[in-house]
């Protein structure tokens, strides 16, 4: 407990509160645990060194839970605001807040969850690379850091082209979503809006989420 009160930054928010003790070859150590149930990354902190670095963990947020969020975490200032403002909101509905407003010229709002490690890796994965290979042995394949930076440029360019296209369009913009339960017992819905653009008719997801309640229709609105 005399070592929590230590614990200010908000960056532990994203770790669970309970806190693990060990102790390796004599030595007593910390170990923090990431707050996401679909996560399993731990990292150690040792007693006697009186190391309070959190550079490992927010490497972790980072790329676990998305820069955004650490963002905005960090701006609440203590770990207990964070973990209630946006790690709750993230886990509840997939993401820290999205809502889109049209007012005059001003900007449309959303925010996006990023790919984790994982995804990026599969250009690494044997059997793919097996795959895109066969009768092409010098086909090029790109490395996980350019697939994750050329992903990151992608969806920045389009976001920009659709916040655009929503900001200026005189129309009307009709919103539609789609819930449903996968296999595995998670509930998501998935945003789109409508519109006609040229006579047209021009359909776009602009989210994708998880609700891990009930699908009425008042905690639908909540997450639109």
């Amino acid at each position: 407990a005399r070592l929590r009160k230590r614990w200010t930054s908000a960056i532990y928010a994203f770790f669970s509160p309970e806190v693990d003790i060990v102790y390796k070859n004599g030595r007593r150590a910390h170990v923090f645990s990431c707050a996401k149930s679909s996560c399993d990354y731990t990292t150690r902190r040792y007693l006697d060194t009186g190391d309070r670095s959190t550079g490992n963990m927010r490497k972790h947020a980072e790329s676990c839970w998305g820069e955004e969020a650490v963002e905005r975490a960090m701006q609440t200032g203590c770990p207990e605001k964070a973990r209630e403002v946006v790690v709750k909101s993230i886990l509840e509905t997939g993401r820290i807040s999205t809502y889109f407003t049209r007012k005059g010229k001003a900007a449309v709002t959303y925010s996006h969850m990023q790919h984790t490690r994982h995804e990026t890796r599969i250009v690494k994965d044997e059997g793919f690379l097996s795959l895109m290979k066969t009768g092409r042995p010098g086909y090029y394949v790109p490395s996980p850091s350019t697939v994750s930076r050329d992903i990151k440029l992608v969806f920045a360019r389009t976001r920009k082209r659709i916040a655009r296209l929503l900001q200026e369009y005189d129309g009307r913009l009709s919103f539609a979503t789609d819930a449903w339960t996968s296999p595995n017992h998670r509930a998501f819905v998935a945003i789109t809006v409508h519109l006609e653009v040229n006579g047209q008719p021009l359909r776009m997801l602009l989210d994708l989420v998880e609700v891990a309640k009930s699908h009425s229709g008042m905690n639908l609105a909540e997450a639109f």
